[in-house]
């Protein structure tokens, strides 16, 4: 679908009227839009920016329940005649026009509404007093004045929603209501201005009535307090629908106004709208990190709990990157930006929550099969009831009648059914987004809860993902030995773009912060390098390179203090003797054990995948407590697809998480693709899940919050199906022969209000977690 620039409306790309302009192709409703397009385009795209406020009438609204109607500015959906909503959250508090209308008409509805309250409750406990004191036909007079801007102005959205519903062919919660109401309206003016018109059936008649000489009753005090009863519950949804987007305000919030730029030895506050990449910003102590960006001058730790989840600060150097919004520590720092407006981290997050609140679960697909059979179900029910009680019903019958068929309609609703789902959706995924956990789409949590296999690559997921160096140690006595041979190292190392070099270029750079520049620089593909340092011939590389190049590699050495699985032994040699030996690994997260207990304590196979060696992989999975059946190793690039494939062929219902390019293929084809936020732009879009943190923990969550979310559609479901189940039935008068029960419509649409509250309050309860 896209949205014609002209007038807003939702047209079929297939639609033949089309314009290009600027590379891109715009679709029109008719003939007449397109030619202003073509004529002045810019004054039409102008519209199509980001709206400042939610109260732009430029800004793109749409509905919850039908994600796929979006139009410029405020409104009601054709299809269910919801209030639509800002497609974009935004921090702007700009006045919701929606609530202060419907808020207005209640009031007056009330304010107008309770003398005629008044006169029914009266009338019903002292009929004869109040017969004998007032002139009941200018009482219903007076009511029908007091009633009219009541049900014609008051409930005017109604009928034009319902109307709507009908030229859309999408009957709906205010096709129900505007035939209750409607229905009860004119039956009343009727009943006060014509009352002869009206057969024996509707009279109320005493002991020595005649026939066709009672008193038509009418039922304006139904229609008004229906009226009033559906607005205060427009007022108290909408209140609750705004509050759905807390959580993506609370993340936008997080966002600082200004930033502290650098530029020499001045410093300036400046807009951070006024912020550019390469742009030097200063960020002191309790500050909030204004972009994303690198460290190039400081030391603090970071809380970055708001956007990742997890609650311990994190250490920050040269060189380590920070995320706009998250809060600096005690140190001063000063960032190179990198990622300014829309592209920091915190934008597409909020953009990628608000893109899958309006996805739809598969779950949904049954509510949408009953909500399209619902409304014409009730009106059949509705007519049942009428002819029931015209047939058997006690005097007045057609009265009788008339009540039932309008307390079918009204208690009925189709809105509870509709926002089940949806409503649960968008606080699940914003509650989400505040733990670290981006989904993309709705299925994907809806299939998380199902799986019962996770795969997890090694490197990235449970790794770090970076080698450094944890251990050195020279040959001899010598305490200093070992720093001595890391600096000569380094020195040669700093010429390689091997992963290894860059560790152990890092960790000397920790001990020793300088060394002199090698010369006569060669490397050897797969083996080792090896320069000249100070006048010295220094070789690095495996032990097979220092063989080669006849270093004697007999002399006793050990290499103590190293606790990681099976690090890499890079070994040094200085003028043909050897010097020692350097251990890298790739640690493991230090959360990744943690996280694997949850998981299987939660019924979860482990399952992982690495392209290391068998014997390396084992070392790892013991570490993680991982058995060795559940350990697959080899794997090249192209295999990990092969892997998920070969698990879910055997019935398995497997998520993947990585992090890599290589692990695009695989998170795609898994059920759930799972995609550590610290990896690659690909793993991420391949992927229905992203973890901000790249924290393994955050599985966890991201578990927790798919049963959280889908136990809560199942109980709105259960709410909006049970309440309709038991309302209908009540209100067509099947309690009657019973207990003598029949339900006034006024209960009826107080009923129907409180099951759309319900259903979004339980909704509201997933942001507790």
């Amino acid at each position: 679908m896209a949205i014609d620039p002209v007038c807003g409306m939702t047209v079929d790309e297939s639609s033949p009227l089309r314009a290009e302009h600027g590379g891109a192709t715009y679709f029109f409703c008719n003939p007449g839009c397109r030619a202003k397009f073509i004529a002045t385009p810019e004054k039409y795209l102008e519209k199509d920016r980001p709206a400042e406020s939610m109260g732009d009438p430029d800004a793109i609204y749409t509905c919850p329940m039908h994600p796929e109607v979006r139009q410029k500015g405020p409104g009601a959906c054709p299809f269910c005649g919801m209030a639509l909503e800002p497609a974009m959250v935004t921090l702007e508090d700009a006045p919701n026009h929606e609530l202060i209308d419907m808020t207005r008409r209640f009031w007056i509805a009330a304010a107008l509404g309770l003398p005629i309250m008044a006169f029914a409750m009266t009338e019903m406990v002292a009929p004869d007093a109040v017969h004998a004191a007032v002139n009941v036909q200018v009482a219903d007079w007076i009511q029908l004045a007091l009633a009219t801007p009541v049900v014609l102005w008051a409930g005017w959205p109604f009928f034009a929603r319902a109307w709507d519903s009908v030229v859309n062919r999408s009957p709906n919660m205010f096709t129900l209501i505007g035939v209750g109401v409607g229905a009860a309206y004119l039956y009343s003016v009727a009943a006060a201005l014509a009352p002869g018109l009206f057969p024996d059936g509707f009279r109320m008649h005493g002991h020595s009535t005649p026939p066709g000489a009672g008193r038509v009753e009418p039922y304006f005090d139904t229609a008004v307090v229906i009226t009033a009863l559906v607005l205060l519950g427009q007022v108290l949804e909408i209140r609750a629908r705004s509050r759905t987007s807390l959580a993506l305000k609370g993340l936008l919030g997080l966002a600082p106004k200004t930033a502290r730029k650098v530029i020499g030895l001045m410093e300036n506050d400046i807009p951070i709208a006024d912020v550019h990449v390469g742009d030097l910003l200063r960020v002191r102590p309790g500050e909030k990190v204004p972009v994303d960006g690198a460290v190039t001058k400081g030391r603090s730790s970071v809380d970055e709990s708001m956007v990742t989840g997890e609650p311990m600060p994190v250490q920050k150097e040269p060189g380590s990157r920070v995320t706009g919004g998250t809060i600096n520590g005690t140190g001063s720092i000063v960032i190179r930006a990198e990622r300014v407006g829309r592209d920091t981290l915190l934008a597409q997050i909020v953009q990628m929550v608000a893109e899958a609140q309006r996805t739809k679960a598969p779950v949904q697909r049954v509510a949408d099969r009953i909500a399209a059979w619902f409304v014409p179900a009730v009106f059949a029910v509705a007519a049942a009831a009428f002819a029931g009680w015209s047939l058997w019903g006690p005097e007045p019958r057609l009265a009788h009648a008339l009540v039932a068929a309008v307390s079918v309609v009204i208690i009925a609703c189709p809105c509870a059914l509709g926002l089940a789902t949806p409503m649960a959706i968008m606080v699940g995924t914003g509650r989400g987004a505040s733990e670290g956990v981006l989904v993309r789409h709705a299925e994907a949590l809806e299939r998380l809860e199902k799986v019962d296999t996770i795969v997890l690559d090694k490197t990235g997921t449970l790794t770090e993902g970076r080698p450094r160096v944890v251990g050195v140690s020279g040959v001899g006595d010598d305490p200093h030995a070992g720093d001595e041979m890391l600096r000569l190292a380094a020195a040669v190392e700093q010429g390689s773009e091997h992963p290894l070099a860059a560790s152990i270029v890092a960790a000397a750079r920790e001990r020793t912060r300088v060394w002199p520049a090698a010369e006569a620089f060669e490397s050897t593909t797969g083996k080792g390098v090896r320069g000249r340092v100070e006048g010295r011939d220094v070789l690095v590389g495996s032990r097979a390179f220092l063989v080669d190049h006849g270093v004697d590699m007999s002399a006793p050495w050990t290499l103590a203090g190293v606790d990681m699985a099976a690090p890499t032994i890079v070994h040094v040699a200085v003028d043909g003797r050897f010097a020692g030996g350097i251990a890298v690994a790739d640690p493991i997260k230090p959360s990744a054990r943690e996280a694997l207990n949850a998981l299987r304590r939660d019924g979860l196979r482990v399952v992982m995948l690495t392209g290391d060696a068998r014997e390396p992989a084992l070392e790892v999975a013991r570490l993680l407590d991982i058995p060795e059946r559940d350990v697959i190793a080899g794997v090249l690039p192209d295999g990990k697809l092969a892997v998920v494939r070969d698990l879910q062929s055997k019935g398995a219902i497997v998520a993947m998480a990585g992090d890599g390019v290589n692990d695009a293929p695989a998170l795609a084809e898994s059920a759930v693709g799972i995609a550590m936020g610290t990896g690659t732009d690909v793993a991420m879009e391949s992927a229905g899940i992203t973890l901000v943190g790249g924290d393994v923990r955050a599985l966890v969550r991201a578990r927790r919050l798919s049963r959280d979310t889908m136990r809560n559609i199942r109980q709105n479901l259960f709410l909006a199906f049970a309440y309709n189940a038991i309302g209908v039935p009540v209100a067509a008068g099947v309690l009657y022969p019973i207990a003598g029960i029949l339900i006034s419509p006024i209960w009826a649409s107080a009923a129907m209000t409180l099951s759309s509250v319900s259903v979004i309050g339980n909704a509201l309860r997933l942001r507790r977690g």
